[in-house]
């Protein structure tokens, strides 16, 4: 298994004692635990877009300019590139330019995006979301694989004989399809054999344990090769202690503060954005998140690829409002402690 770190660039008064960090010290710190990802051997770092709701991932592409002239072999993800609103050759320039700079590592996650208001925000309507991811995405494809592109659709003027520049540095990269609720992600991800990430960050394993398996039932009816469905899991965030009880009697408070926080009384019973697992206990034993001793958190990771079959694990240190120092130990303790065992017990050819 590979392993990625991913920050949405939250930022929120922390949870129990109100601080909150500049936007420029927050920003800077994103920076540095990419370069400290790097240095401990993850494979990839990505970066969420958001554009609704306290967060600092509005411009993703400035970001990662900033880790790519810091780092030269970590691979450079998106969390998700929300192009259901972007324009398509906006994209293909912006992120072709990303992979030059940094010599084809960059890889797109993309989705419509999980912060209700963007679409607003935008001009868009977001009944039209998928119809709007579906022509965007397929634009962008285009873009990236195809010079002289004549195109006409729905949310765009149309195109005659456009090639956009700069080229991706070495053909199409690998674009992912980000996946939280729905099987529209999973459909298109199937018809163009592209590979799946799924959130697996508030829902029960057998929500996104459908979304997997209609995926790959898909991919094949498609007519790709299943060996090459790849998919990825994200999680709800990454705590460790020395043990349960340690987890437990160190992060409860914690823990159970955030999701107080980030709790949406708007969006109560809509699923993907309230996690139902609210108290610590209830995390541990039944959530996504990946909180407990390194031996509890190895079981966790392995249970859920004997379900997902996945390739690429994310993790997350910055949700939970851990000072940087905090945040580098944990990924230093996963890097160390947890990830060796799992990358021999579930192996994979994904980047090899």
């Amino acid at each position: 298994m590979k392993f990625s770190v991913l920050s949405i660039i939250g930022h929120t008064p922390h949870p129990l004692t109100g601080e909150l960090l500049s936007p420029a010290d927050r920003l800077a710190e994103v920076v540095e635990t990419g370069v400290a990802a790097e240095r401990l051997g993850f494979d990839a770092y990505a970066v969420g877009e958001r554009h609704a709701g306290p967060f600092l991932s509005s411009s993703p592409t400035v970001v990662l300019g900033a880790l790519a002239s810091r780092t030269s072999r970590i691979r450079l993800l998106t969390g998700v590139t929300v192009v259901a609103i972007l324009d398509p050759v906006r994209v293909a320039e912006d992120y072709a330019t990303l992979d030059q700079l940094s010599r084809g590592r960059i890889e797109l996650v993309v989705g419509k995006g999980a912060e209700a208001g963007h679409f607003s925000l935008f001009g868009l309507d977001e009944e039209r979301q998928w119809d709007l991811q579906k022509e965007k995405y397929e634009l962008l494809r285009r873009l990236w694989t195809e010079e002289g592109v004549d195109w006409e659709g729905e949310f765009r003027p149309p195109l005659k004989n456009v090639t956009t520049v700069p080229r991706p540095y070495d053909g199409l990269p690998r674009i992912w399809h980000g996946s939280a609720t729905s099987l529209n992600s999973t459909e298109l991800a199937a018809r163009h054999g592209d590979p799946l990430f799924t959130a697996n960050a508030i829902q029960p394993r057998e929500a996104y344990a459908k979304l997997i398996a209609h995926y790959r039932e898909r991919f094949e009816a498609y007519g790709h090769d299943p060996a090459r469905a790849h998919v990825a899991a994200g999680s709800g965030g990454l705590l460790i202690a020395d043990s349960s009880q340690q987890a437990v009697s160190r992060f409860k408070e914690l823990y159970e503060a955030k999701v107080a926080q980030t709790f949406k009384p708007h969006l109560a019973g809509k699923a993907g954005y309230n996690t139902p697992f609210r108290t610590i206990e209830d995390a541990i034993e039944n959530g996504p998140q990946l909180i407990g001793s390194p031996q509890q958190i190895i079981d966790k990771i392995l249970g859920y690829h004997e379900v997902y079959r996945h390739d690429l694990q994310s993790v997350t240190v910055d949700g939970f409002g851990l000072a940087q120092g905090e945040q580098l130990e944990t990924l230093q303790r996963f890097a160390e402690e947890i990830a060796p065992v799992i990358r021999r017990e579930a192996p994979s050819t994904l980047w090899d």
